[in-house]
């Protein structure tokens, strides 16, 4: 199942078991949130007091309505998947969200330092999907058997919603887990499986501010016990990936506001090959 067909079918499914999903967004909500989206105008939170479910069939709509705007799904995150993160947003376990093909810059970019409504940034990585097979992946390593390439990941989302509204994880789902932009490093192709699914796990992440200052570090293993678990419980909750499918693999430590930044960021990845850097500027 494609991305696209995926989101199609959670909206046929919503449409035909309306009454269990009272707290979908309507079209008004979503119309509206698209607006602020795009103004960066703090925004109110959907299906506040539905369910998982209901937040799934919002996400989906938001989806297809963004899409003109950011391009098409290129991939998904799962996000809240550090304890620092849960810990925050009293979760017990990561959340699901969409990537789309323009939030994403390159390496180095500036930024305008207000990207978003409540704009964060924090250390993110992305694998890229190199065969189908994934989806039958069972351990780590399965999935690293099924990855071309790394890509450093500087996540900037946004947060979104209006002081005083609730962020959940039924809410940040229900917005396809914030996001906004993000910078993408280069491949970081995937010859040897075994060794990458090692570095992976006991690399050092740290994300420093503009003046080097460290503002988070943490290993690989602090995602999930291995950053590959990222895409395993994306499989469990119905995403079916396919060749070159982005997936985020959700945030090494907190999230960061753009001021302790001072003018910008940078991710060092101590412990994979070429021990990779990702940087952005704030303007």
């Amino acid at each position: 199942m494609t991305n696209a067909r995926y989101f199609s079918a959670i909206l046929l499914f919503c449409a035909a078991t309306q009454p269990a999903w009272a707290e979908c967004a309507t079209d008004a909500q979503v119309d509206r949130f698209v607006q602020d989206y795009l103004s960066n105008t703090p925004t109110v939170a959907l299906s506040a007091d539905g369910t998982m479910q209901d937040a799934l069939c919002t996400q989906a709509k938001i989806s297809a309505a963004l899409e003109p705007y950011m391009g098409p799904i290129i991939g998904h995150k799962a996000g809240l998947t550090s304890k620092p993160a849960q810990d925050r947003f009293g979760a017990d376990e990561p959340v699901q969200g969409v990537l789309y093909r323009d939030m994403m810059v390159a390496d180095g970019a500036t930024v305008q330092l207000n990207w978003g409504a409540r704009p964060v940034f924090e250390a993110d990585l992305v694998l890229v999907v190199g065969d189908a097979d994934i989806n039958m992946a069972t351990t780590p390593l399965e999935v690293m058997q099924n990855i071309s390439a790394i890509r450093p990941f500087l996540e900037l989302p946004d947060l979104a919603l209006a002081e005083g509204e609730p962020i959940t994880p039924i809410t940040l789902t229900a917005i396809g887990v914030a996001p906004k932009l993000g910078v993408l490093g280069s491949d970081i192709p995937v010859s040897d499986p075994t060794a990458m699914s090692q570095a992976l796990s006991d690399m050092t992440v740290t994300l420093r501010a503009a003046d080097g200052e460290v503002l988070a570090e943490a290993p690989g293993a602090a995602v999930m016990g291995h950053p590959a678990n990222a895409a395993l419980w994306l499989i469990s909750k119905g995403i079916e990936f396919q060749p070159g499918d982005l997936i985020s693999v959700g945030s090494f430590g907190p999230l960061v506001p753009p001021a302790k930044g001072k003018g910008g960021a940078s991710v060092s990845y101590d412990g994979l090959p070429g021990d990779p850097t990702v940087s952005v500027v704030f303007e």
